[in-house]
Parts: C-alpha cells; sequence; structure tokens
C-alpha cells in the first residue's frame, strides 16, 4: 500500500486512491484537522466520472514518489491525481499553492451575484465557505456579468443560472440515478447554461436529488422558498418506511412544523442515500416520521456551533501564509 503524507500527516492507502480520497480518509479516522483537506466543487464519491472540472482543490506535490522524489512542475487537481508511494503534499502549508486556489476561487466568483441576502442556500452554501477561506477580499473583474432569467424546471425545483459554477453534479446525478435526463449543458465557453431539453420538465421519482448535490443556490427547492433562514430551523435526523428509497432523511423543523426534508449529508457535504421525491415533497407533517433525534452538523453549516470562530482562525492562518511568501518574493528581488 503506497504512503501519502499531506501537510505533514501520512497515512498508508490502497492503489489507486486519490489524494484528496486520502486526506478525507484522513480527517475521518481523526488523524488530521478537517481544515487541511482540499476544498472540491464538483468532485462527488457517489457520481462516477465526477470532478476535474472546477479546479479548487488543487495541491502543490513537493515530492512525487521514493522512486521518483522530483516535485511536480504544476499544482494538480487532488480529486484525480492518484497517489504514490512517498509522495509528499502541501495543501494548507504552501503560500504559493494557496495563492493559486485563490485565483480558482476569483474565476468562479466572476458571474456569481452577490445575492447571499436572498438566496436559499446561504447559511449552507459551499462557495460561500471556499470564498471565505481561500478567495481575495475584492474582486478585479470590470466587465457585465452574464445574466440569464429564472426558470421552473419541473413544478418542485427553480433554476437560477445566474448562481451555476457549471460543476455538472446535477447532470451526473440525473443521468447516473434516475431513469431518464432530460437536462445538460448547452452552449459552450461563458455562454454555457445548464437546461431542459424543449419542451422537457424535470419529472421523475429521484429529481430533487439534483438540489441536494448543487453546491450553490442554483438549483432550490420551490416548497421551501424563503420560508426560513436554514440557521432558525432545527434539523432532525428522521426515517419512515418507504418502497422507493431508504426512507433516511433530515428533517427541518420550525416548531412542529416540517419546512423541508433533505437527504442526509456526510462531513464532506455528500448525500449518505438518495432518497425520492414522496420523502421530499408529499411528506410534510411530522406524524408521517419517526423522528431520531437532533442531527449533528459538521463544519460546512453555520448551524454548527462556533462555525465562524474556526474559519476566523482558518482565514488568519492562510492571510500569514500569503505575508511569508510576499516577504520571500521582496526578498528574492532585492538579492536579484
Amino acid at each position: 500500500m503506497p504512503k501519502v503524507t499531506i501537510d505533514g500527516f501520512s497515512i498508508d492507502v490502497p492503489e489507486g486512491t486519490t489524494i484528496l480520497q486520502a486526506s478525507r480518509i484522513l480527517a475521518t479516522e481523526g488523524k488530521m484537522p478537517d481544515a487541511h483537506v482540499p476544498p472540491a466543487m464538483c468532485y462527488y464519491t457517489k457520481l462516477k466520472t465526477s470532478g476535474g472540472y472546477c479546479r479548487t482543490c488543487i495541491v502543490k506535490v513537493s515530492k512525487g514518489s521514493e522512486k521518483d522524489p522530483r516535485p511536480m512542475p504544476k499544482p494538480v487537481p487532488s480529486c484525480r491525481q492518484t497517489v504514490m508511494d512517498g509522495m509528499e503534499v502541501q495543501n494548507l502549508t504552501a503560500p504559493d499553492l494557496l495563492e493559486a486556489r485563490a485565483g480558482v476561487v476569483e474565476f468562479l466568483l466572476i458571474n456569481h451575484p452577490l445575492d447571499c441576502p436572498i438566496c436559499d442556500q446561504a447559511g449552507e452554501c459551499h462557495l460561500q465557505d471556499l470564498s471565505y477561506e481561500n478567495g481575495n477580499a475584492g474582486t478585479r473583474y470590470e466587465f457585465a456579468r452574464r445574466t440569464f432569467d429564472m426558470i421552473d424546471i419541473g413544478d418542485k425545483i427553480k433554476l437560477h443560472m445566474n448562481r451555476c459554477i457549471l460543476c455538472y453534479r446535477c447532470v451526473k446525478t440525473a443521468e447516473q440515478i434516475t431513469d431518464g435526463r432530460v437536462h445538460g449543458v448547452i452552449s459552450r465557453g461563458d455562454h454555457a447554461e445548464i437546461s431542459t431539453y424543449i419542451e422537457q420538465a424535470i419529472d421523475n421519482d429521484f429529481s430533487g436529488n439534483v438540489i441536494d448535490v448543487c453546491p450553490v443556490g442554483a438549483l432550490t427547492d420551490r416548497t421551501f422558498r424563503f420560508k426560513s433562514r436554514v440557521w432558525f430551523t432545527k434539523p432532525m435526523d428522521a426515517h419512515r418506511k418507504c418502497d422507493k428509497c431508504c426512507g433516511k432523511t433530515a428533517v427541518w423543523l420550525s416548531g412542529n412544523d416540517v419546512l423541508r426534508v433533505t437527504a442526509r449529508k456526510d462531513k464532506f457535504g455528500e448525500v449518505e442515500d438518495w432518497i425520492c421525491n414522496e420523502c421530499r415533497y408529499d411528506k410534510k407533517q411530522i406524524g408521517d416520521w419517526t423522528i431520531e433525534g437532533p442531527r449533528k452538523i459538521e463544519r460546512h453549516s453555520v448551524i454548527s456551533q462556533n462555525h465562524y470562530e474556526s474559519l476566523r482562525q482558518l482565514k488568519v492562518d492562510i492571510s500569514n501564509q500569503k505575508k511569508l511568501l510576499e516577504v520571500a518574493h521582496v526578498a528574492d528581488i532585492k538579492q536579484n
């Protein structure tokens, strides 16, 4: 089994394991803080061929392997690069890598509107976390942002294409877990957009899962829109007997009212088990569910206690790394 070291934390993993998967194993086993896991906006464990689109998970390979210790010349996407025995990887410990990632985040935010105050994804948006942890305070973009009209793709799903970062998760979800995909990416370049085929609407038993996999507020639940902020709700683990899916969900309560139902997600924000539309949309009475207890909220949510405190410390650490890079750059200029 190859041994890989990420930010000074080592682990032996099976052949074919990617750097991102290795870092998640380290964090899951408690051998490395969650903050050292590279961010990922397009990769999704349960979706085949996902990853490699957004480039937010780039890392610096300072040592290729024991056989070939030379560093890789460019940052590599950790979701695609498999580990080799003796490989050494830098994520938060490489100031130049953090600068490169900040550039990637800047590109992702070029067309993204600043409508977090009215977005239903606020509070559980991975792009918010990504921009806070790895982005810059300002933008250099001076041109008009692309805009699209909001549309309904089905009677339960609202599409805000202005917010989409083209991660392809929703397309792959519909392709791999539903019985017929009717939407995809049309056009190319800065004209690319998510859209349905002509006169088609997303309507099948598992279509609601595209909402859960969307890392931003591009796909939202029309039955929950503008009803409440997630930090005002009480997420509870619940289950019911269902013939179509596992029936294990998270119900979001306001008092005894079920405001929405979602799939349960792991600490990396990925769905544990897909759920059907009957559980998601039709079972909105608390009597429909067996409540198991309060849901444990991981770091990717403002509901989590002291979440912003931990983010603030991470922001300080990243700023310190950038300052070290600037000092080293000035020293090189003076020396030359």
